[in-house]
């Protein structure tokens, strides 16, 4: 197996990226990676690792797409960069994964424009694994497809089963709408179109509409366009940031509560390490005709090496090839 790591993509490139590659290879033995970046700058990171540089190819491209940049020109202009380097070699079989911290817009434009979708698919979904305590919760779309149509969310749902299934070995996921109630009828025209959709098909567990308040616990897979998605995501990832400092502040008042959370703290740090998001990787790009893994932009060493890991199980488990035969062009 060889993976592509745009390792000049994200806040903490390339230490943090390098860092965490090289913690994967000793996890994989079996794995090799090809480092998109500035060359000389990747070979003095390596510098010490001697027993993984068989393993290790670089190719040299010193261009970088910041987060802030228009990601279509960005993609169409810097030819050089890391990640429109790296996405080219993905393109033309060079390797069987690609992940990337970089900036998420460009990523999405530069998949669709440099590797392209799987025949069949309509839009490609943006699918990150929230933290529950378990396997983890996916929510598909969470920002690539602002204004969806039916079929799309139809798509979404088969998509996200064949992840669940095939990597994270869920036997029968379930599959929730997200929505303002539970009724069937609840809903907007999206929503409304969808349901029926879902709910027809024989080949995904759809469990109807889910509350925001229900995402966790009810389902498996979320099921949204990319504008509810991501409202939600950014919702979530706010009001856990907001407990955690709340519970930190409240445990540094006076003597009483600094003695309580001694005898705590080894249940909030399983409470935290449960819920941290390093732990579960990054996000599939679901669709593209190549796999792909969108890692956080803050990603450190750990979070990159769970992106490895994740990123080397999507490819094990043929999740691109399971999807072009469940959604062929005469399928939807």
């Amino acid at each position: 197996m060889k993976l592509i790591v745009d390792a000049f993509g994200g806040d903490n490139a390339p230490e943090e990226i390098v860092a965490g590659v090289l913690e994967g290879m000793e996890e994989f033995n079996e794995m090799s990676v090809i480092l998109t970046g500035d060359e000389a700058v990747l070979k003095e990171l390596l510098t010490g690792h001697g027993h993984l540089m068989p393993r290790i190819d670089i190719v040299h491209a010193p261009e970088r797409i910041s987060m802030d940049e228009p990601p279509v020109n960005a993609i169409k202009k810097k030819r050089n960069s890391s990640m429109v380097a790296g996405l080219e070699l993905l393109k033309n079989k060079s390797g069987d994964g690609f992940l990337t911290c970089g900036s998420t817009g460009a990523a999405l434009s530069g998949a669709l424009l440099r590797v392209g979708r799987i025949k069949g698919v309509l839009r490609p979904a943006l699918a990150p694994i929230l933290p529950n305590g378990g396997k983890g919760v996916m929510l598909i779309d969470c920002g690539a497809n602002m204004d969806c149509k039916p079929a799309n969310l139809e798509q979404f749902a088969v998509m996200g089963d064949i992840y669940m299934k095939s990597v994270l070995r869920l036997d029968n996921p379930r599959i929730g709408l997200a929505n303002v109630g539970t009724e069937d009828e609840k809903g907007n025209a999206l929503t409304h179109e969808a349901f029926p959709l879902l709910k027809a098909r024989n080949d995904i567990n759809f469990v109807g509409n889910l509350e925001g308040r229900d995402v966790f616990e009810k389902a498996d897979v979320i099921v949204s366009d990319g504008f509810a998605g991501n409202l939600l995501l950014k919702s979530i990832e706010g009001t856990a940031a907001f407990l955690m400092g709340m519970i930190k502040r409240e445990f540094s008042q006076g003597l009483r509560s600094k003695l309580g959370a001694g005898l705590l703290m080894p249940s909030l740090k399983r409470i935290k390490k449960t819920m941290d998001y390093t732990e579960y990787g990054g996000a599939p790009l679901l669709g593209i005709d190549g796999v792909i893994i969108k890692g956080h932009g803050a990603s450190n060493a750990e979070a990159v090496r769970a992106a490895v890991r994740q990123c080397a199980r999507m490819v094990n488990a043929d999740v691109v090839e399971i999807i072009k035969e469940r959604l062929s062009a005469a399928e939807l």
